[in-house]
């Protein structure tokens, strides 16, 4: 989640998927006509699929277009989701991120804002582990808000709310979720290593730590039909302060599955 999520702020990452070896591409019936760049260069034409996204395991075949500022909601999710900042721990605030091209949107003058869902839902998913990852398929939720916070230290932290069409998909997808930042592995070597915290069947927290970049704290929670991911930078400690991992999860459970 740009994970910070990345929540994943935790986070945001992007990885491009290539045929496996020994698949063969289906032969075109017929040769496309080629549009033009500059009148001389022929680039062939390409239209984009207008399939439903059914596996949020799988990259979207396009990243997001930030063509306008994003919408502050998303369908019916919005920041009457989120606890107030306070609740989140002691002297969080909100903050509204100007975005750029670096970001890859532009700023709506606001703390929250829509996501691809398909998207948001991929890119929080831990990648670049040591570990072998499960392979199964996961549901694509219907809606994606994520939010940007300053922790007490200045730090940033995201939340990413994932809104899906019923309670078994967004369990489908905390379970699997969960299964893959198991899996991750610690190892101090590898892109990615994941150190869990503590977990219960609804809620679990975990430490990300990202090679030569800083390492996240994150919390996430399932609830109903939807799933949150709360991350915060937690600095070059090995052992952050981690006591707000529990006491933020009655918080979230409270308002994130509210209509």
């Amino acid at each position: 989640m740009r994970v910070v999520l990345g929540v994943v702020a935790a986070a945001g990452l992007l990885v491009g998927c290539s045929p496996a070896a020994g698949d063969k591409a289906a032969a075109p019936t017929s040769t496309p006509i080629p549009s033009t760049v500059g009148g001389t260069v022929p680039v062939p034409t390409v239209t984009p699929s207008t399939a439903k996204p059914t596996d949020a395991a799988q990259a979207p075949d396009l990243p997001e277009q930030a063509t306008a500022p994003p919408p502050v909601t998303a369908g019916p999710v919005s920041s009457e989701n989120l606890p107030a900042a306070d609740k989140l721990g002691k002297g969080w605030k909100s903050y509204v991120d100007p975005g750029g091209a670096e970001e890859g949107f532009l700023g709506n003058q606001s703390f929250t804002r829509r996501r691809d869902a398909h998207q948001a839902a991929f890119e929080a998913l831990p990648v670049g582990c040591a570990g072998q990852l499960p392979k199964g398929a996961l549901p694509v939720p219907q809606y994606a808000l994520q939010a940007s916070y300053r922790t007490g230290a200045d730090g940033p932290a995201t939340a990413l709310l994932l809104r899906f069409s019923d309670a078994g998909k967004a369990s489908a997808y905390y379970r699997g979720y969960q299964a893959r930042m198991s899996a991750c592995g610690n190892t101090a070597d590898a892109q990615l290593a994941v150190r869990g915290l503590w977990s219960e069947e609804t809620a679990a927290a975990a430490v990300r730590r990202y090679a030569g970049a800083e390492s996240f704290v994150e919390v996430s929670v399932v609830r109903g039909t939807t799933v949150a991911l709360l991350a915060a930078a937690s600095g070059e400690s090995a052992d952050p302060d981690v006591g707000w991992t529990r006491t933020v999860v009655p918080e979230l459970q409270a308002v994130i599955d509210s209509p």
